[in-house]
């Protein structure tokens, strides 16, 4: 794939187009480590990852509420201490190749992150009722863990979106949707948003167009069809997040 995906950077908005899904996409066990690899061989520049609370309010990886789909763990992720999710078998789900990977704390990314260049948005994904905390403590944990670039914040939730940009306003985060409300342009002003992340099946290019003209970037999931994001990238979508490391390059979108 090359270096091209670092040439389209620029000063106001330095994140690369193309974003790995949960850092490894289909390559890897999503939300580990072992994604990075993948992320590095094909090019990628970016990952995107899942963020919530343990019991005791360490940071770590994980998408699901409960264990059950991709640790051989059980239960509710938030009715377990950091101590007992450490433990847990994250990767064998995925393939054997990968048993004993573990769930990697925020901490953990960071250093990766950091040691490879690659940029982060972290999808602030609060377990049930844990909102505002966890939207808080992900912040303030963002804010001292990267150094080099700034980690672009993300949310369902507009609690802990608010909650985050109320406790590090210098992180720049961006309002995640599916369906696109009515309202949507009310919601990021409110939040201050610098992005509005939006399931590319509701994306057209009159709104990709309003959005624009709104003064947002825009980030489209997941888009695992190259002829789609090729669409998307001529539309002006900023930044494309993809399962398909592997099928969906720079020269795609360029």
């Amino acid at each position: 794939m090359g270096n091209g995906i670092d040439q389209a950077l620029s000063a106001d908005w330095p994140y690369p187009r193309l974003v790995a899904h949960r850092i490894g996409g289909r390559l890897a066990p999503e939300n580990t480590l072992a994604g990075f690899d993948a992320c590095i061989r094909f090019g990628y520049r970016m990952i995107e990852f899942d963020a919530k609370l343990s019991s005791d309010n360490q940071v770590f990886l994980l998408h699901d509420d409960n264990l059950n789909r991709t640790t051989n763990g059980r239960g509710p992720a938030a009715q377990h201490t950091w101590q007992q999710l450490a433990s847990l078998d994250a990767g064998a789900w995925f393939d054997v190749r990968f048993k004993d990977e573990r769930l990697p704390t925020l901490a953990q990314v960071a250093a990766r992150c950091e040691r490879e260049a690659i940029a982060a948005n972290i999808e602030i994904k609060p377990c049930p009722g844990r909102d505002e905390i966890t939207g808080r403590l992900v912040a303030l944990a963002a804010k001292d863990l990267w150094r080099a670039r700034k980690p672009l914040l993300s949310s369902f939730s507009f609690d802990a979106l608010k909650a985050a940009r109320d406790a590090v306003p210098s992180l720049p985060c961006g309002m995640l949707f599916d369906a696109l409300p009515r309202d949507w342009l009310r919601i990021v002003r409110e939040l201050a948003c610098a992005s509005l992340h939006a399931n590319h099946r509701h994306l057209t290019q009159q709104n990709v167009r309003a959005m624009r003209d709104a003064g947002l970037r825009v980030l489209a999931y997941t888009v695992n069809d190259p002829a789609r994001a090729r669409e998307l990238a001529k539309w002006g979508v900023d930044m494309i997040c993809t399962d398909r490391l592997d099928m969906i390059g720079e020269d795609v979108v360029s």
